[in-house]
């Protein structure tokens, strides 16, 4: 533990407890509503039926956005300070979805959700680093990252038993309860980890100079690119998952649990990276990984032309759980290695690699998201050209 702490201190489990639950918070706002989609579409007279994956992309656009704030202001203020105001405008997006008359302004406040959320998720991880060193913080990670790997599977299930009992704009109230009692919990039970003296000015000369740096560097430019790329095919099937499931393959409110299914291969995934790096290193997975994405992909759209441009549910589900797998593993190493050159810059490096990655993979996971026709030919096509895409620019990356 760092010695520059020695004022109370909450226990490991309650400091784990916490860390997770703000880290979690961004995975639960965007995989609760998917069940909830359809029918805030019906009761929002959204006409066009692509539109109402908006709900989700606006919340991505948001994290873009906060993410290369929030960072820098908790190293100028102090952590709190920046995961206050984060819940706060997180409150209140949450809040004006609650109450939205209107689909335009639904989507307003999800993109007030997404940059509130985004304060926890870039704050925290340095909220443990002030606090824990080494192994210590290792272990707390590892916690957090087994919490982290879990929401994204329950998360439609909550939002399926809220949307049967209360409705579609309960589940929003649902977020403000659970930010209410975080930030109740930060206040009382968790200090301030950074002192006065080790705060830095905040200024946009110091963002500025991170983005220069970052396209500067190849190997920085070419693995934030990639995380872009991957995040984004990614993000265009959390935008198509609801139509997809309840809707072509008529699953209704089975969508839940095949979606648990299907997340499990990420999180196994995420499990298992640790040791498979150490024995075959990051780039390789990570070149062996596309790979794997480019050729499940050629061979799900082949068996779907040869049967009518359609994938048997027990096929798709296989071809789904293979690619995430390989997913998981990218998700893992894209950003470490992104960051690989950026060490002496590493707090506002993470903030900038982090928001323009998410920034690219919005836009992209908006476009595949919105070219569903119907079959699961867009959400295919998206993985093959963007892995394909991510394989060139590894490669480019990693060029002498």
């Amino acid at each position: 533990m760092n010695p520059n702490h020695r004022q109370f201190q909450p226990s490991f489990i309650e400091f784990v407890a916490l860390v997770s639950m703000l880290m979690a918070l961004t995975a639960l706002s965007i995989d609760a509503m998917l069940p909830a989609l359809g029918q805030i579409a019906a009761d929002l007279h959204v006409q066009a039926a692509n539109d109402r994956q908006l709900v989700v992309s606006m919340i991505f656009l948001g994290l873009a956005t906060g993410q290369v704030l929030f960072g820098p202001l908790s190293d100028s203020t102090g952590r709190k300070p920046a995961i206050y105001a984060g819940l706060g405008l997180y409150v209140l997006g949450s809040l004006l979805a609650m109450a939205a008359p209107a689909f335009s302004l639904l989507l307003v406040g999800r993109l007030l959700q997404g940059m509130g959320v985004s304060s926890p998720r870039a704050v925290t991880l340095a909220l443990v680093r002030d606090r824990y060193e080494g192994r210590a913080m290792a272990r707390v990670m590892s916690f957090v990252m087994t919490v982290f790997i879990l929401v994204p599977m329950l998360a439609p299930t909550v939002g399926q038993v809220v949307l049967l009992v209360a409705g579609w704009r309960a589940i929003f109230g649902v977020f403000v309860l659970l930010a209410l009692i975080l930030l109740v919990w930060l206040g009382l039970r968790q200090p301030e980890t950074l002192p006065a003296e080790r705060r830095i000015p905040f200024g946009g000369r110091r963002i500025l100079s991170a983005v220069t740096e970052i396209l500067r560097n190849r190997v920085a430019l070419g693995y934030t690119v990639t995380a872009g790329l991957v995040s984004g095919a990614f993000i265009g099937y959390l935008n198509s998952a609801q139509q997809i499931f309840q809707e072509q393959y008529a699953l209704g409110e089975l969508f839940p649990l095949v979606f648990a299914v299907v997340a499990s291969s990420v999180g196994l995934a995420s499990l298992l990276n640790a040791r498979l790096v150490m024995r075959f290193g990051m780039r390789l997975l990570v070149r062996r990984s596309l790979l794997a994405i480019v050729v499940l992909a050629l061979v799900a759209l082949a068996v779907a032309l040869a049967t009518g441009i359609y994938l048997p549910l027990p096929l798709f589900m296989a071809y789904l759980m293979l690619s995430f797998f390989c997913v998981g593993i990218l998700f893992g190493n894209m950003n470490a290695l992104a960051m690989e050159p950026l060490g002496h810059i590493a707090g506002i490096g993470a903030a900038v690699v982090g928001s323009l990655s998410t920034f690219m993979s919005t836009l992209l996971g908006t476009l595949v998201g919105q070219s569903y026709n119907g079959t699961v030919l867009p959400l295919v096509l998206g993985l093959l050209v963007l892995a394909g895409l991510s394989l060139l620019v590894v490669r480019w990356a990693e060029a002498d």
